[in-house]
């Protein structure tokens, strides 16, 4: 089995990295993945007049609810839908992955992982907005969206309807596997190295810290998407608020530091000293911690958002758009600015083993606890609260893809199968099933961002249409 999850991640591998854009430039190759991303992140934002930054304090006002219509459809809140995005994009990958882009790319990658943050808030713009037109109302009371419903519908309605019905199941299987792995085992696994170096008890008993993580996420999947909203209402805000706390509270004890440490981010963003490759090695370090950090593109938020009550599809478009820039632009750039103070991200400081066993959340524990002596205990609370909204968020994007290609009555499988994999991880390495399913997670950009190709001329309408009406005052006067 492992030899098989070997071979299919290999030629995943090959497929989303091949050099394929630009060729070797510097000696550093240009991921094919990156080159797709960072193509329909720059089309998308000149298409829709850089939409991500011309409505950020509207956007924000209908997050606040000040829009809300008795036209209104859906099963949750503008808010709900986005802290229950929120929980499967913040997460290790602000905690961890940011310290190995640095320790690889150095203090440039966090200036392009800004802009990857800034582009991806136009592509989650465009894929939610797409998830809003084309979802399906269920008979049972429950919403399907995403990828599968705008590639499958949408596709169909410009005449390809195999060829989007082809894409849909693809996409579909790409998530249940990424749902499987980064969204499950991986989670559990991580979540369970922190517990452990602070209650030793695990280390030797992850079986049980697996069935207390069962019976947690099964009592809020079990209760479907309007549990997991409510869940993820409560504990993305304090999971944020503890993090975002801990990082400003490090940043005034260090405050004349922060100038040099943006001199470093812009200077060795064009002039980079830590990575082979030059501007171009530095620019892939950046482009992919916000890949993975903010999910932009990849199509697995908009499934979150489908069952948002609102009656424009644009409106929650608007809303997602500040998922990158709380998960990318703030709490990413804020961890960077941490192990670029601290200096824990250079080699000569003493931390080398840790840098090239790409112990990222080590690291990270290690910039933190420079200052806060506690922290690392802090952390793994952390960790796990980021782990576990995780897993909820990401079992029910699997469960939708799971719907579309089996149907409803099948749902419980798919959610035993979940929390199965949950108990697996806590007792059994998954390291090679985790590489795999990252892969499909990757995957699921290929066919996604294609759609969003395809239809980007209908959210510009959309778009166009709803700004025309905002402008006129007929938004305001139909809100209650």
């Amino acid at each position: 089995m492992n030899e098989f999850f070997q071979s299919i991640t290999g030629v995943l591998e090959s497929v989303l990295f091949f050099d394929i854009l630009f060729g070797s430039v510097a000696n550093t190759t240009i991921p094919f993945l990156v080159a797709w991303l960072v193509i329909g992140g720059l089309y998308l934002t000149i298409k829709m007049k850089f939409i991500n930054v011309r409505v950020f304090s509207h956007s924000l006002k209908i997050i606040q609810g000040k829009y809300r219509t008795k036209d209104d459809k859906g099963d949750i809140t503008p808010f709900q839908s986005l802290t229950t995005a929120l929980s499967a994009t913040v997460g290790l990958g602000n905690i961890a992955g940011v310290a190995i882009a640095i320790s690889i790319g150095g203090a440039g990658a966090t200036f392009w992982m800004i802009i990857a943050g800034f582009l991806g808030m136009t592509l989650k713009f465009t894929e939610v907005t797409l998830s809003l037109q084309y979802r399906n109302f269920l008979p049972d009371g429950t919403v399907m969206g995403g990828g599968m419903e705008y590639l499958s519908r949408g596709l169909a309605s410009k005449g390809w309807a195999k060829s989007g019905k082809v894409l849909a199941i693809v996409f579909a299987i790409f998530m249940i596997g990424g749902a499987i792995g980064g969204g499950n085992t991986f989670q559990v696994s991580q979540a369970l190295s922190a517990v452990s170096s602070e209650i030793p008890f695990f280390a030797d008993n992850g079986i049980v810290f697996g069935i207390i993580f069962v019976i947690l996420t099964g009592s809020v999947i079990i209760g479907g998407i309007h549990r997991i909203a409510h869940t993820t209402e409560k504990i993305v805000p304090i999971m944020v608020i503890i993090y975002i706390s801990a990082s400003l509270w490090i940043l005034a004890v260090n405050f004349q530091h922060i100038p040099h440490a943006f001199y470093l981010i812009f200077s060795e963003a064009f002039n980079p000293t830590a990575v082979t490759g030059g501007v171009v090695g530095v620019i892939i370090q950046g482009f992919q911690r916000a890949v993975f950090s903010s999910e932009a593109g990849l199509g697995s938020a908009p499934i979150a958002h489908a069952p948002a009550r609102v009656k424009y599809p644009v409106r929650q478009g608007m809303v997602a758009l500040y998922e990158p820039f709380i998960d990318t632009v703030i709490i990413c750039t804020m961890t960077a600015l941490v192990i670029i103070i601290t200096g824990v991200y250079d080699p000569v400081n003493g931390y080398g083993a840790l840098i090239e066993a790409k112990q990222g959340a080590a690291l990270t524990s290690v910039a933190y606890g420079t200052v806060i002596s506690w922290f690392p205990a802090i952390l793994s609370i952390s960790i796990v609260l980021f782990a576990f909204s995780t897993l909820i968020s990401w079992s029910y994007y699997g469960e939708r893809a799971w719907i579309y290609l089996f149907g409803s009555k099948s749902a419980i499988l798919y959610k035993i199968m979940f929390l199965s994999f949950i108990i697996v991880a806590s007792v059994v390495s998954t390291d090679i099933m985790v590489d795999f399913s990252f892969m499909l997670i990757l995957s699921m950009a290929l066919p996604n961002i294609l759609g969003l190709f395809i239809l980007s001329g209908d959210v510009r309408g959309y778009l166009d249409d709803y700004m025309a009406k905002l402008k006129s005052g007929e938004l305001d006067r139909e809100a209650l």
